[in-house]
């Protein structure tokens, strides 16, 4: 059996633009992200790991990379198919300027319908995830992987291996640098946590 920590990336200075960051580069994680990378990476530390695999884009490999700082004999592998959604046009617009457009209600109500202009798909996206995690399970049969990805696509993901519509994937709740649990073995597929926040510190 294969069991996935679908690590969200910590929180990072773009959130502050209001805009969607979406594979703009060079978007680094802020103090309040290291701190919660660092948590997680400290949380990961005993796991027996059998590989770290990340999105190409920087705030999920710094995430990584702190889980990695525990684990010397393992690199973080680089892997597009666990990339952030392609959004095409929208990428690096204001969300309060999308959020005004009716393409804005077809993302959050029925996102199988959307395809972003000069981007992807949503199902093309999930699809994309979902084949990467399978590829990814023949390689690591038994081994515990983690994967450093986005919201949208670690929400994708969990629906499809819920047996939940697409339409319905917003209702799931991916926090900045959670932790959700996929096992994946030659049965049904088991979901053994979603969200999980307990080892981020407390800012009250």
């Amino acid at each position: 059996m294969t069991r996935f920590l679908l690590v969200r990336h910590a929180v990072n200075e773009w959130v502050r633009t209001g805009k969607l960051a979406g594979w703009t580069p060079e978007v680094h994680l802020n103090d309040e992200g290291k701190m919660q990378a660092k948590a997680l990476g400290e949380r990961l530390a005993s796991a027996k790991l059998e590989a770290i695999y990340s999105s190409p884009l920087v705030r999920c490999v710094e995430t990584a990379e702190e889980i990695a700082r525990h684990h010397e004999n393992l690199e973080v592998r680089l892997d597009d198919g666990i990339g952030e959604v392609h959004y095409g046009e929208w990428q690096g617009e204001k969300l309060r300027r999308l959020a005004q457009r009716k393409e804005w209600y077809t993302v959050q109500h029925f996102p199988t319908r959307m395809s972003f202009p000069a981007g992807e798909s949503m199902r093309g996206a999930q699809a994309r995830a979902v084949d990467t995690i399978e590829r990814l399970h023949r390689a690591h049969p038994k081994g515990i992987v983690v994967i450093a990805g986005h919201s949208d696509v670690i929400k994708m993901i969990l629906a499809h291996y819920l047996g939940m519509h697409l339409d319905m994937f917003q209702r799931i709740a991916v926090s900045p640098a959670s932790l959700s649990i996929l096992a994946l073995g030659s049965n049904r597929p088991m979901i053994e946590n979603i969200n999980d926040t307990s080892h981020i510190p407390s800012s009250k």
